[in-house]
């Protein structure tokens, strides 16, 4: 029984649509997507609370027929109205109670809070690298888990709240009104300062949980930001300077949480106090109209059980209501994020790239990371299909920005980028993507095993592919001899977060063995050798050579001797070609490329020294 409902709901199913930037559209987007079990729960509230409500009209009424009925013809005359009285508190309300549970806690609660996960996820990780660059991923990723368990718990919240309110309030009107209508006053008075407590105080909690929210997920990010670049703190022995940065955050976080923490207990004590009042007016009110003989002891008995269920759920609902727009408040927070358009999107109908020769083209780009100018500004670049071509240049002339405009982590501002022909904008970023194999300087692995990381860019690969792989890379001898905590070894060895566990020579062998796996027809190499020591870097750069025949390569590379031997070398200065041709050529222009070789140690490379240090 409990896996049909747990069926009931995919928590995975696939939405490719925008998430909507307006609340309650936000809501609706995925609230629709439960289909007829938030339906049903609805329906099973609906019943739990009406039944629930019906069961305080028995009271009065065997109240009244105790003090009129025979004794001994007590269940002749009565039985039949205490048999229905007996089967919806035996039967029909269980029922309605035990539905509404599994719907609820089986069904939609658990299911919706992933589905929401999920898709947010789905739609986070397809943001542009801008994105994740403007922000801690510690605070994103809060947002998106706690944004779907406070989605499931407003909607389930909202759901039994609001026909609680409703049958309750009618239910005790319609009954304290059939003894007297002058039992209804206290009802109307203590729901008039219940909509007024709540009019006045919900939207201030609600302000207050999206700031509280807001702090929190920035806490998680300084925390997570703290964590991940461990290494760094504790090189530069700053693990105070890291205290005071979080303690900082907790601290807002702390001030935030009272401001809320005070209106909640502010709620609490004036409903306790609109709560008394109710019990004492109905009170007092049953038994002035007792004494006038205008009402019976059942309707007494009904009135003041009503009475003391309807402060008792004033409390709850109040704290649902309060619980709700916490909720609301950290939905809203989330969605500021969750909901943001993508920046870089495939255009309608894009087709996949067709690598036939590797031919690329910059046609007059521009790009100034959405500033007024510099960066690049009209470059234009022709690489032939197979050619070898070597950037330099200054740390900040462009050359990475121009290596992240061909994968497209950026849209241009101006011109267009070819290749064999076909604008990448107009292509799908994974097609893209995927024919173009990048080893950088900065290599992060993911905090998976060593075997994960290599096929992660051909995860079809068998093992020979993946092993042969690594011994080209240079690196089997070091993972054959890796272990983690857990015991395992070997390809099945995890490396840490970012591959910590590694040394910075290791982890760019495997991502070279990654490299070489996925064989696309279009290498980028950003400094792809600069992690290894000499030894290192001439055993791979054989297989690097092997690996770049029949290829488009672009490299890059502060040590000029691992790219002179390239077939071109192209100069960058503030976003602008200023010189372009072969090693030897640049050296007897006496430019800047001749210069940036002088004020290198290395010198002069003979030719066969040159071919082996080609990256």
């Amino acid at each position: 029984m409990f896996r049909f409902f747990e069926r009931l709901i995919d928590p995975l199913r696939p939405e490719s649509a925008q998430p909507p930037a307006t609340t309650m559209a936000f809501i609706w987007h995925y609230a629709r997507q439960m289909g007829w079990p938030l339906a049903a729960l609805l329906a099973t509230g609906l019943g739990s609370a009406v039944t629930d409500a019906v069961v305080f009209s028995f009271i009065g009424r065997l109240v009244d027929m105790i003090g009129s009925a025979n004794r001994e013809t007590f269940w002749s005359d009565h039985g039949l109205t205490l048999l229905g009285m007996a089967l919806v508190v035996l039967v029909l309300r269980p029922a309605f109670v035990i539905a509404n549970s599994l719907l609820s806690e089986q069904s939609v609660a658990p299911n919706f809070a992933n589905l929401v996960r999920w898709q947010s996820y789905r739609h986070v990780l397809r943001q542009s690298v801008s994105f994740f660059a403007n922000d801690f991923a510690g605070r994103i990723a809060n947002k998106v888990m706690q944004t779907g368990i406070s989605l499931a718990d407003f909607v389930t919240g909202l759901a039994e709240t609001l026909w609680t309110v409703l049958v309750f309030a009618i239910t005790a009107l319609v009954l304290l009104g059939q003894a007297d209508l002058r039992l209804m006053l206290p009802v109307i008075v203590w729901l008039g300062g219940y909509v007024v407590l709540a009019y006045v105080m919900i939207p201030r909690l609600r302000g207050a949980a999206k700031r509280v929210s807001n702090e929190r997920s920035i806490v998680n990010g300084r925390i997570v930001d703290s964590y991940t670049n461990i290494q760094t703190v504790k090189l530069f022995a700053e693990a105070e300077t890291e205290e005071s940065f979080v303690r900082q955050a907790i601290g807002s976080f702390v001030e935030r949480l009272r401001i809320l923490t005070r209106q909640v207990t502010t709620i609490r004590a004036v409903l306790t106090m609109l709560n008394a009042c109710l019990v004492v007016s109905i009170a007092v009110t049953s038994l002035w109209l007792w004494q006038a003989n205008a009402i019976t002891v059942g309707a007494i008995a009904t009135g003041l059980a009503l009475a003391t269920r309807l402060s008792t759920m004033a409390g709850w609902v109040m704290f649902q209501l309060s619980a709700l727009f916490r909720h609301i408040g950290i939905v809203q927070d989330g969605l500021e994020t969750i909901s943001r358009p993508h920046e870089v999107l495939d255009q309608p109908g894009a087709r996949d790239l067709a690598v036939t020769g590797g031919e690329i083209s910059f046609e007059n780009i521009r790009f100034h990371y959405g500033r007024g100018g510099g960066v690049i500004e009209d470059l234009s670049l022709h690489v032939r299909p197979g050619e070898r071509l070597g950037l330099v240049g200054v740390s900040g002339a462009g050359k990475s920005t121009l290596m992240s405009l061909l994968l497209r982590f950026y849209d241009l501002e101006g011109g267009r980028i070819l290749i064999d022909g076909q604008d990448i904008s107009q292509v799908t970023q994974s097609s893209l993507r995927a024919a173009i194999g990048v080893v950088t300087q900065d290599t992060a692995l993911l905090h998976r095993s060593v075997r994960d990381n290599i096929v992660y860019g051909r995860p079809d690969a068998d093992e020979d592919q993946y092993e042969e792989a690594a011994r080209a890379a240079e690196a089997a001898e070091f993972i054959d001899n890796l272990s983690d905590h857990r015991g395992r070894s070997g390809y099945d060895a995890l490396v840490g977060e970012r591959g910590v566990k590694l040394s910075g020579g290791q982890r760019q062998r495997i991502a070279i063995a990654r490299v070489l796996l996925k064989n696309a027809p279009i290498l980028v190499l950003d400094e792809a050798t600069s992690a290894l020591d000499s030894e290192a870097e001439a055993a791979i750069q054989e297989n690097l050579e092997r690996l770049m025949q029949g290829k488009t390569v672009i490299a890059i590379a502060h040590r000029l001797s691992t790219i002179a031997a390239m077939d071109r070398l192209v100069v960058l200065e503030r976003g602008q070609i200023v010189e372009a041709g072969t090693h030897q050529t640049l050296l007897q222009k006496n430019g800047v490329y001749s210069k940036l070789w002088e004020r290198q140690s290395g010198g002069f490379l003979a030719p066969r020294e040159i071919s082996i240090d080609v990256a």
